[in-house]
């Protein structure tokens, strides 16, 4: 994929979000944290593509896909006002149709545009399928990396303003914010398991649902990221300073330590386009 192409998505990306803006501050204020979003996950993947040693080609496709990941937002919100997927529509597969229907990728190589096409469908999965591997693996891991990283911001900074009571918070959580926290969500975490969404019933439950994110993150530059920057840390100073939780924070904050002193095998992440 040529330079010229993935700046050429860039503006077409810009041109295609500002359509959508309008008279309705709600819907504006929804529009432009999703739109915000996407940047950051675009800068986010540009580090771990550099931190992983891709090559230039792949780096282009990596940043395509980070572009794309949320294209179906836009048309998601404008048209339920919300952006639940369960409530409403898949918004990975209403962004491949929007792409579709705009043919925003028709020029792309067909290996290519496969990759990137996938890539977005897996994105928002609680795993990714069993059975992908080489390149499609690869870049499905780079975006769910990217994305988390920002949505660590996203509800970090959210939980920093609620509490200091901000006015202006645009975030759905849709639990009601009560002292208690399931015990089994606990047990969850500290033998390594990823908490379902239907299991939340409280607000802390979605932070400890928040905090086991960190069980589905793939690469040691992404961990290290989280970590310098205290995302966990200030996910835990939001929950109750119980027995529990303390267990949580050892555990969590433990396997990060063990995860980061992994080295990447420079083998894997090489060559003029996505590899095995």
């Amino acid at each position: 994929m040529e330079q010229e192409k993935l700046e050429k998505f860039k503006a077409w990306f810009d041109n295609y979000v500002a359509g959508f803006y309008g008279d309705d501050n709600f819907v504006n204020s929804h529009l432009k944290l999703k739109q915000e979003h996407t940047l950051r996950v675009c800068q986010e993947m540009q580090f771990l593509a550099n931190e992983l040693g891709l090559a230039e080609n792949q780096k282009r496709i990596a940043e395509v896909t980070a572009l794309f990941h949320d294209i179906g937002r836009f048309k998601q919100f404008i048209k339920y006002r919300m952006y639940n997927d369960v409530k409403t529509v898949n918004h990975s597969l209403l962004g491949l149709e929007v792409l579709k229907e705009e043919k925003v990728l028709e020029d792309v190589d067909k290996e290519e545009r496969e990759l990137i096409e996938k890539a977005i469908e897996y994105h928002g999965l609680k795993e990714l399928p069993v059975d992908l591997n080489g390149e499609c693996l690869l870049l499905s891991k780079l975006i769910r990396d990217a994305d988390k990283l920002d949505v660590f911001y996203v509800v970090t900074e959210y939980y920093k303003h609620y509490k200091n009571k901000q006015k202006k918070v645009f975030l759905e959580l849709g639990v009601p914010d009560e002292p208690e926290y399931s015990h089994d969500l606990v047990e969850a975490i500290l033998h390594g398991r990823q908490i379902d969404y239907n299991h939340v019933r409280t607000l802390n439950d979605m932070k400890l649902l928040q905090l086991g994110w960190i069980y589905d993150v793939n690469f040691p530059p992404t961990l290290k990221r989280i970590k310098q920057r205290k995302f966990l840390e200030m996910l835990l100073s939001f929950l109750p300073q119980t027995e529990d939780i303390q267990k949580v924070e050892e555990t969590i904050l433990g396997y990060v330590d063990s995860r980061c002193a992994e080295t990447i095998k420079e083998r894997d992440y090489h060559g003029d386009s996505f590899t095995d």
